[in-house]
């Protein structure tokens, strides 16, 4: 396939296995031309570790798969302080998140979209995660104009917080799993990039941590060989003791945020 002749898959990549698995898919099965895109937090520690962690796959895709080269265009880094703020998505993600704790980075990604003036971005929602949960009921499978299946969120539920914070995404990593990933990657010959991939967000000692977020998804969706045998004991310590409070906690603090806008609202 021309890559000149094709239309380039925007594709959120920060070096994690869900989007590289994507990214691997787009380069190597589908042969299509990729723009990765990488939003970065200051406030994570990790962000140094998943730009060199992108560069590295990046390189060993170049020299494993030469036909990759004319297709994996340069990762467009944008800083996210240098996003434009959407009232939009920001009143959506504060409506879900009265039902459902989703993070901060659901107000930027929409808001990165329509200051790019990108339409469709693949997102690697997948099965145990947060946001297929939310989405379930909301979606459709489409015909991609690039001649593969993906998931969308269906027009006809326009008008929901749902449809509008995540209108301009793809998500077509929204029927598998990360140990269906793993399947796929080792009967492909895929390995060997899918073990480059980066998850913690409070990386210690250049090891994950085994208690942020991520890495208690990675344990909990099968993937606990990725975490350290010592952190894997303290996470899960972690998810019995502290974990179960995070959620309660998220919404008895935006509660209390609620009440004193209200109470700080002239009458």
């Amino acid at each position: 396939m021309n890559a000149q002749r094709v239309t380039p898959v925007h594709l959120l990549w920060t070096g994690g296995w869900d989007s590289t698995f994507r990214l691997l898919q787009l380069l190597l099965l589908h042969r299509l031309p990729v723009v990765p895109h990488y939003l970065a937090d200051p406030s994570r520690a990790s962000t140094g570790t998943e730009v060199e962690t992108m560069a590295r796959i990046g390189e060993h895709l170049r020299t494993a798969y030469p036909h990759t080269r004319p297709l994996l265009q340069p990762v467009r880094i944008v800083a996210v302080g240098d996003v434009p703020a959407d009232p939009e998505s920001i009143d959506a993600l504060r409506e879900i998140r009265t039902r459902l704790f989703i993070g901060d980075q659901y107000a930027w990604l929409p808001a990165y979209c329509r200051h790019a003036a990108i339409s469709d971005m693949e997102l690697g929602v997948h099965v145990d995660d947060k946001v297929q949960a939310l989405l379930r009921g909301f979606v459709a499978d489409v015909e991609h104009p690039a001649g593969f299946r993906t998931t969308r969120v269906d027009p006809a539920r326009a008008g929901s917080a749902e449809y509008t914070l995540f209108h301009w995404f793809s998500f077509p990593l929204f029927r598998i799993d990360k140990r269906g990933m793993e399947r796929q990657a080792d009967a492909r010959g895929w390995t060997p990039a899918m073990e480059m991939t980066w998850f913690c967000h409070s990386p210690v000692h250049g090891q994950p941590c085994g208690t942020c977020g991520p890495c208690v998804f990675t344990i909990q969706e099968g993937l606990a060989r990725r975490v350290p045998p010592a952190r894997r004991a303290l996470s899960f310590f972690y998810q019995r003791l502290a974990w179960p409070l995070k959620d309660p906690l998220r919404q008895v603090r935006a509660s209390l945020r609620r009440q004193r806008q209200r109470d700080d609202r002239p009458r």
